[in-house]
């Protein structure tokens, strides 16, 4: 597997060329193939991120491993005729915050052990974040000591790697998983900021014997400006980002990776691309497109049959008994949280699409609709953003193709800022 997609992109800026490319971050099966059947349609190389709680040594919380993950992406790139050799994987904030809990050496420890299962499994692309502090420290760590904990780790990728990965660091940006509050500003990094956080982690990388390794290190994790809430999300502002953006000259090979991007309006990603921020992660947004979908089909559903919705009930009481992974992201009263529950933009709804019974009620409702033809006027109804495409004969007017289609009408905006298509 290539990653020059990745490699060419400093150069590719430096030209003044703006292509970018789409960092998918999802485990949904969905997801994935809709990403990937767009690469296999445009030609395109596709990136496709695990994150460190979703994907570890103990199977994080999608119960598994790199090696396990690797093996259902490349499964769902054979059912759908991607060709592997366009494929590249991930890990995102790869580093001790699943463990933080634990004392400094313990959590480094786990997080050493994930990092040489991501090298081990051949993951090409590696963001090494400890940035965190652990048990006994203060929450955020120094410049010095995060730069010395990643090194440490991109030492483990060395010796397990089964080829030459690439590196992204830096970690202005919340935690994996998300805000925990709402965000109505954001202060872009500062380029003397950012410079000095390139400048300890080469001194870090080479006090390691590091050096050739530093020469692979592609992006720099920056806040731009972009963040969303629950209800809200702070968009780009290029004039903010100019002195930021202009810095990239002095740091060869580099991009800047640009995280929490969903939502973010198609000029606006474009923007993002033109001023180096040429990595756009995207996760949530991609699911929540998917669950619009599968709401509106719900509804058409009921239109048809004259019963009750059923998949958002479903999903309800799913949450309501496993609260975990909302819980202590979802403030406020009872009606507000259940607003939440279902249509943040955090989309914490996301982590439940892969238990038994969620996939239970999707199965009961596809099995409602069938494979018949649903009524454009429906469709237009609940629908609305598939409609031009049905009536085109872009997407076909069945259940699944409806569903699909979501996710890829939001991925070919990212593919558009990326100069891809």
């Amino acid at each position: 597997m290539s990653t020059t997609a990745l490699t060419s992109l400093p150069r590719l800026h430096r030209e003044g060329r703006a292509v970018g490319i789409t960092s998918v971050c999802s485990a949904h099966p969905e997801v994935i193939g809709a990403a990937l059947r767009l690469g296999r349609d445009t030609g395109q190389s596709v990136l496709i991120e695990a994150t460190c709680n979703q994907v570890n040594q103990d199977g994080g919380y999608t119960g598994m491993t790199p090696g396990d993950f690797r093996r259902f992406v490349e499964r769902i790139a054979g059912e759908t005729g991607f060709d592997l050799d366009r494929l590249i994987l991930g890990g995102d904030h790869l580093g001790p915050n699943p463990w933080k809990h634990l004392s400094p050496e313990a959590a480094m420890e786990k997080a050493e052990a994930m990092v040489a299962a991501y090298a081990a499994a051949g993951f090409e692309k590696i963001h090494l974040d400890c940035s965190m502090g652990c048990a006994g420290e203060p929450p955020a760590l120094d410049d010095e000591h995060t730069a010395a904990r990643a090194a440490r780790l991109a030492a483990v990728a060395e010796k397990h790697s089964t080829g030459r990965p690439v590196y992204v660091i830096g970690t202005e940006v919340p935690v994996p998983g998300g805000a925990l509050e709402e965000v109505e500003h954001l202060d872009v990094t500062s380029p003397d900021a950012a410079e000095a956080t390139v400048d300890i982690h080469r001194r870090a990388f080479a006090g390691a014997g590091l050096d050739e390794a530093f020469e692979r290190v592609i992006g720099l994790v920056v806040q731009p400006g972009v963040e969303f809430g629950n209800q809200n999300v702070v968009s780009y502002v290029p004039e903010a980002a100019q002195a930021l953006s202009r810095r990239l000259a002095d740091l060869p090979g580099l991009v800047f990776e640009a995280h929490s991007t969903d939502y973010q309006t198609g000029a606006d990603l474009r923007a993002l691309v033109v001023d180096g921020f040429s990595i756009l992660k995207v996760g949530p947004g991609l699911t929540f497109a998917l669950r619009e979908a599968l709401y509106g089909l719900d509804a058409i559903a009921a239109e048809l049959d004259g019963d009750a919705l059923s998949l958002k009930p479903a999903m309800e009481a799913l949450m309501l008994r496993q609260p975990g992974h909302w819980a202590k992201y979802y403030p406020g009263t009872a009606e507000e949280q259940a607003l939440h529950r279902h249509f943040s933009y955090s989309d914490r709804i996301r982590y439940y699409w892969a238990l038994p019974e969620a996939k239970a009620a999707i199965d009961a409702l596809m099995k409602r609709l069938g494979d018949k033809a649903l009524p454009e006027t429906l469709i237009s109804q609940h629908l609305a953003a598939a409609w031009p495409e049905v009536r085109t004969g872009l997407t076909a007017p069945t259940a699944r193709s409806l569903a699909r289609a979501a996710v890829t009408r939001m991925l070919r905006i990212y593919a558009a800022a990326c100069g891809q298509s």
